[in-house]
């Protein structure tokens, strides 16, 4: 699988965290991953360890996300760009081998994809601001 295959299917992953409990959560990836037909086991455990990752700093991940959307709050945020963001910011964080420019360019293809028209507006300018307090 491409890199932009693996961020797409962890968008897909992450997007039924808001939907299920941990218990549930943990068979829906599985039973998912499972029906992927196009990963081969070595993209099964990548993405297995990079949702897991995710998961964990979800916590500190949303923080970072209200703290940057100036007024919105985790809550107000529609689940598909609170998706996108999740995944961005993950990328921007914890994930030293993407560019800070090639996370934020994705997250925007992404919302392109799957958000309102004007998400990717509003999920560039977020991750624009991460990018900026990371650099400095």
């Amino acid at each position: 699988m491409t890199r932009r295959q693996i961020r797409e299917n962890l968008y897909k992953m992450l997007f039924q965290v808001e939907f299920h409990d941990k218990e549930s959560l943990r068979t829906q990836i599985e039973i998912y991953l499972e029906d992927l037909e196009m990963a081969d086991e070595k993209d099964k455990r990548e993405l297995r360890d990079k949702f897991n990752e995710l998961v964990e700093n979800l916590e500190d991940i949303d923080a970072k996300i209200e703290e940057k959307a100036n007024g919105w709050t985790i809550n107000r945020i529609a689940k598909s760009e609170l998706t996108i963001l999740r995944l961005g910011v993950y990328e921007l964080l914890y994930v030293e081998d993407v560019p800070n420019k090639v996370a934020i360019n994705e997250a925007v293809e992404l919302a392109k994809a799957y958000g309102a028209d004007k998400a990717s507006g509003f999920i560039n300018g977020i991750l624009a601001s991460v990018v900026k307090e990371v650099s400095e």
